[in-house]
């Protein structure tokens, strides 16, 4: 293997982030009085050791793959998308409105909702894909106010319009014609919250690693990430790419929202940002920003969330540490450049051992 290439490097720095991550984690267990190895144990099986757990490991990677592969298509195409959470809300809100509103049979809902999800995540995202191509507003600040925005809205439209029949602060259950959960899937993992979701973000990871890879949208929309002088010197619409981008990066994490709200949950609940925007960055980070690399990050942190209770039941150990440890894989997968630094020392050691 040529451990100079890329895509090797890559994989190298993602495996060793996940390494220092679990062995910070055992550290901090051992200062707080706790077994690592009981910890690890529990906290893995939480997550697999039966068809279950198995399934909910995968539903809560779902939302996961879709906010971490809008930002790692952001990423590619030079933005840094951090208004995943507010992009998934405002999908998650579009799926809602339709899914409380409209009477269809599932077959003819269903794709409709998902539509709306990504048109309602793809608004969203317009708004700082516009300031960023025209005015030249960062697309950081422009995202994170745009989440506030979402948030406040939801607090207002829920209540308003779709209030839970004895909570004001969730809306209805949705029906089980707009439900991304089917009752053979659900056999089949044993009662576990695994849905539909998850094939179609298996399925939006495949046709984003074609568009990102072998269109001549995907070249475009890299060129300009890379150099927008020498995009906009070619003949590239410069401005346009920008907001596509954006809008695409929105749209998936709508999707996101969709697949969590009336998939995982059943509802949407108001004062509540969701997290999964932010873990987005994370495994888009872990994954190198590859779509088959988000989509393993995805299912290693649904893993982690799902088998952190587990291992709080079982030793006593602070579900906490399992955010901590999700915390450092990120803080080593974003510092990177020292793991690649660590590899070129490898490189040139093992390259004199054989010259000599």
């Amino acid at each position: 293997m040529n451990l100079n290439s890329d895509k090797f490097r890559a994989l190298w720095v993602a495996l060793i982030s996940v390494f220092l991550g679990l062995v910070a984690g055992a550290i901090l267990m051992a200062l707080t009085g706790h077994n690592p190895f009981e910890g690890y144990t529990y906290l893995f099986q939480g997550g697999l050791m039966n068809i279950e757990r198995i399934g909910n490991t995968l539903a809560t990677s779902t939302a996961l793959f879709l906010t971490g592969i809008s930002v790692a298509f952001a990423f590619k195409t030079g933005l840094f998308n951090i208004g995943a959470s507010g992009q998934m809300l405002m999908g998650g809100l579009f799926a809602t409105a339709i899914g409380l509103t409209w009477d269809l049979p599932k077959p003819i809902l269903l794709p409709i909702i998902l539509i709306a999800s990504i048109i309602g995540g793809g608004l969203w995202a317009l708004i700082p894909g516009l300031l960023k191509a025209k005015f030249n507003v960062h697309e950081v600040v422009a995202t994170i106010m745009m989440n506030w925005i979402a948030y406040w809205t939801i607090n207002y439209t829920i209540p308003a319009y779709f209030k839970g029949e004895y909570l004001e602060t969730e809306s209805r259950i949705i029906g089980n014609n707009a439900s991304l959960r089917v009752e053979w899937l659900t056999d089949l993992f044993n009662g576990s919250y695994i849905n539909l979701g998850f094939f179609i973000a298996v399925a939006v990871i495949i046709i984003i690693a074609i568009v990102l890879d072998k269109t001549v949208l995907g070249f475009t929309l890299k060129a300009v990430g890379f150099n927008k002088e020498s995009a906009k010197y070619s003949g590239m619409n410069v401005n346009k790419s920008i907001i596509l981008s954006m809008m695409i990066a929105g749209g998936l994490a709508g999707l996101g929202g969709a697949t969590f709200y009336l998939g995982y949950s059943s509802n949407i609940q108001i004062g509540v940002l969701p997290a999964q925007g932010f873990d987005g960055i994370a495994v888009a980070l872990l994954g190198a920003n590859n779509p088959y690399g988000a989509l393993a990050a995805a299912v290693f942190f649904g893993l982690l969330h799902s088998g952190k209770g587990f291992m709080n039941a079982m030793t006593d150990v602070p579900p906490e540490i399992g955010d901590t440890i999700i915390a450092t894989i990120i803080y080593f997968a974003a510092t990177s450049l020292l793991i690649h630094k660590f590899l070129d020392k490898i490189t040139a050691f093992f390259k004199g051992g054989l010259k000599k």
